[in-house]
């Protein structure tokens, strides 16, 4: 088995083989162009998302600068996914974004991570777990999502959240380790903001 394919399969690899570098570095030359586009480079913004990302649909927006280990061509977004500035992904691994995602800044999402066993890890080894982030998931700025760990779909994480476990859908969860907090619910739909009322027919 090859390191490309021990790579694919979750399994401890070499990140710096030549087969995998090969791969990786032209995707982090086109990157880096890619941070260079104006804000109002709309178009070019799309083209990049859906020549290099693994899948992307309509009407995603990443608001720069991006970083990404593979460019994002590990990155399965959804539709009207959002993504503020400094989104950080150690995309080695997959990582699958439902619709309607919302990003804050400074989020960081990993899915490498390096074996505990001090001798693995001064070779350099590494492994990669998947990430899911279900649809209309709001994941708060800078918080950090660590491999192999799911967001369910409408959850909230927190802002400053470090997400080490699986957190359910419909729930408001917050915390280093990341915890559940409450479920969402009729409070939710009454309040936006402590107690200011949502003006439904207003909106």
């Amino acid at each position: 088995m090859t390191q490309y394919e021990r790579m694919e399969a979750g399994l401890i690899y070499d990140p710096a083989d030549g087969e995998i570098m090969a791969e990786q570095t032209p995707f982090q030359d086109k990157l880096w162009e890619f941070n260079r586009l104006k804000p109002t480079d709309y178009d070019k913004k799309q083209a990049y998302m859906k020549a290099v990302f693994a899948e992307c649909g309509e009407n995603c927006y990443i608001e720069l600068p991006f970083r990404a280990n593979w460019g994002g061509a590990h990155l399965h977004f959804g539709a009207g996914v959002y993504a503020n500035a400094n989104l950080t992904l150690v995309d080695d691994g997959h990582i699958y974004v439902g619709d309607k995602v919302m990003f804050g800044p400074n989020v960081t999402i990993t899915t490498a991570n390096h074996p505990v066993e001090p001798e693995l890890r001064a070779r350099g080894l590494q492994y990669n777990k998947d990430v899911h982030i279900g649809e209309n998931a709001w994941i708060g700025a800078g918080a950090i999502i660590l491999p192999g760990v799911t967001v369910g779909k409408n959850s909230v994480i927190g802002a400053g959240s470090i997400v080490t476990r699986d957190i359910p859908d419909n729930v408001v969860a917050v915390g280093n380790p990341c915890r559940v907090l409450r479920a969402i619910g009729e409070h939710d739909r009454e309040f936006f903001f402590r107690e200011e009322r949502i003006d439904w027919e207003e909106l």
